[in-house]
């Protein structure tokens, strides 16, 4: 259950910032006059759509990292109703997170600086020191060697829902090409509940030799193939060359997410 909870959480709201970002950064920025400045510069507007999603990779790859510390955290802190909380690892990642928020006002208020940018920053800092602290206390705050308790395969699962979230800010900066906000994530919303349930509808009938569903199969993103919390639960390890394998699949849908969105974006017309 901790399992699935934690990797459903980072992808949902994973989903939720691609679009969001990949709006802001096409779509506000066109109607706005910004993207049409730049472009008057020497930059195409190939470059443009890939420095866009080059940020927004970026971006997404921070969160789900920061996501990933209270995803490890969350198999420790585990407990059935015969266990105790984990009280050294609940009040330390919550004073890491206050204190990347006090610093984000400090810097704002007393150097003149953007809130956003440098709280983010803390925060990854602040979140990464209360976890290493933690992980050198047990939960009866005790000294203990580091990572005990923890389940690592987690990591490579997080890696997995990162490289499905770069296929989610790919299809949204597809569609902030043309949408505004909210088209493009129900668009997004709807291709991912569509490639959830793609093996059980579309799966059989393209073995069969289904042309149509052969089609279908092949353009929907699988996002069974970056799922791993049954394999989780299940005990199972998640190989390396699995990885790679869901890296050449994630590659090979950002080719045509991107290439779509630059052939869109290259026939609209700038404010």
């Amino acid at each position: 259950m901790v399992h699935g909870g934690v990797l459903a959480t980072l992808f949902i709201t994973g989903l939720l910032s691609a679009v969001l970002g990949a709006t802001v950064s096409i779509d506000e920025e066109v109607e706005s006059g910004t993207a049409l400045a730049v472009l008057s510069k020497p930059v195409g507007r190939l470059t443009f759509i890939l420095a866009k999603f080059t940020g927004l990779a970026g971006a997404l790859t921070l969160q789900c990292l920061c996501g990933a510390l209270s995803a490890l955290l969350a198999t420790r802190m585990a407990f059935d109703v015969y266990g105790s909380p984990d009280y050294p690892a609940i009040l330390i990642m919550a004073s890491s997170i206050m204190l990347a928020f006090t610093i984000g006002l400090a810097v704002h208020f007393f150097l003149m600086k953007p809130f956003v940018g440098p709280t983010v920053l803390a925060q990854a800092a602040c979140m990464l020191t209360g976890f290493v602290l933690i992980n050198f206390l047990s939960r009866q705050w005790e000294p203990q060697s580091f990572g005990m308790g923890l389940d690592t395969r987690m990591i490579r699962a997080v890696i997995l829902i990162i490289m499905a979230l770069w296929l989610v800010g790919g299809i949204a900066i597809a569609c902030s090409t043309r949408l505004s906000m909210i088209p493009t994530l129900v668009v997004c919303l709807a291709l991912f509940l569509a490639g959830l349930v793609s093996d059980h509808f579309l799966g059989n009938q393209a073995e069969s030799g289904s042309l149509w569903a052969s089609l279908l199969y092949g353009i929907l993103p699988n996002w069974q193939l970056f799922w791993m919390a049954d394999a989780l639960a299940l005990k199972k390890n998640i190989p390396l060359a699995y990885i790679l394998g869901a890296f050449q699949y994630a590659v090979g849908g950002l080719v045509m997410t991107l290439g779509a969105a630059s052939l869109m974006f290259e026939h609209r017309e700038l404010k």
